[in-house]
């Protein structure tokens, strides 16, 4: 049973997304969004470590935030499909959202991100 959270973006006080599956394992992080026809408004993917990734075989864009250990955003995007991101030293993990929640919540660079878990 995958981890489910809410992501949330302390410094703006929006919530990015209340459901994102957090990717930890090895097998998780190589799926990431391969074989998703789309990427729900609610719904995201944390993949955890994680320095770079790529949207090869996919069919649609997602926005990434690279964050640092304690949830700073160090980088964001809009990735186009069959792109990839550059390399960031940084980064502790990825968070993939719908194309269009970054501009939609305002997040910039160097805004807090919060992970709480959802209860069943």
């Amino acid at each position: 049973m995958p981890v489910i959270v809410c992501a949330t973006n302390e410094s703006k006080g929006q919530v990015l997304a209340p459901r994102v599956r957090v990717a930890s394992s090895l097998w998780a992080r190589s799926k990431g969004l391969l074989g998703t026809a789309s990427l729900p408004p609610e719904e995201g993917l944390w993949l955890k470590p994680c320095r770079s990734i790529h949207t090869f075989f996919m069919r649609f864009p997602i926005d990434v935030l690279f964050l640092d250990g304690q949830g700073r955003v160090l980088s964001k995007a809009t990735v186009a499909p069959w792109k990839m991101s550059g390399w960031k030293r940084q980064a502790a993990g990825a968070l993939e959202l719908t194309a269009g929640t970054l501009e939609r919540t305002h997040t910039e660079i160097g805004d807090r991100i919060t992970f709480s878990r959802m209860e069943d």
